[in-house]
């Protein structure tokens, strides 16, 4: 367990309810970043895995049939039949929550950035990130084959603009660190933020 990537994850947490508490008439409905899925469902998914600890995990894994999409499926109907407000206040309590599925921790840092501004980005909400962790997660979205960002990335340099970030070999892409996690994650809209020669082989592999 990493202590300093779970602070984090608990500040970002904290900052996302913060931010969708303090403002009024939020369109819950307004499609995310997050293909298919609107903001209540991202902030329902946010909630449901963040006390989704490692036997549970493996309960539901079983129940779903070995297909994790299944767990994600429920957790989103399930959650569809609740408020935006019960959504928030259960992500509320748990923010300093340390469950997780059998995967690095650093996911649970990519999962709380992108997520957020699957959120934030399409409220028109912005953020200020710490880009120590963001560093860290595009350097693991690199070299792991998982998640299908290696694929994505693969022939790309990402070069942040607003911090000493620079990660991958091939064709040149930059821009600010938050937008090049968004566009490693597989976001077509934050490709359209960056520039540089590698922005087309990023277009070319993102549906």
């Amino acid at each position: 367990m990493r202590s300093d990537l779970w602070a984090s994850v608990h500040t970002e947490r904290a900052a996302l309810v913060e931010d969708l508490s303090s403002r009024k008439h939020l369109d819950w409905a307004a499609p995310s970043l997050c293909a298919g899925w609107d903001i209540h469902d991202v902030l329902v998914h946010l909630a449901a895995t963040a006390t989704l600890s490692l036997s549970n995990f493996a309960a539901e894994l079983i129940a779903a049939g070995l297909r994790p999409n299944r767990i994600v499926e429920k957790q989103i109907s399930r959650g569809r039949q609740r408020s935006a407000s019960q959504a928030l206040d259960a992500l509320r309590s748990a923010i300093y929550a340390t469950a997780s599925p059998p995967q690095p921790t650093i996911t649970r840092v990519i999962e709380i950035v992108v997520h957020g501004e699957d959120i934030r980005r399409p409220l028109k909400i912005t953020h200020a990130y710490d880009t120590t962790p963001i560093a860290e997660a595009l350097s693991y979205l690199s070299r792991d084959h998982r998640l299908g960002a290696k694929t994505l990335v693969d022939g790309a340099r990402l070069v942040a603009t607003d911090a000493d970030i620079a990660v991958g070999h091939g064709d040149l892409v930059e821009g600010p660190a938050v937008t090049l996690l968004l566009a490693a994650s597989g976001r077509r809209v934050a490709i359209e933020e960056l520039k540089g020669p590698g922005c087309m082989l990023l277009r070319d592999r993102t549906n």
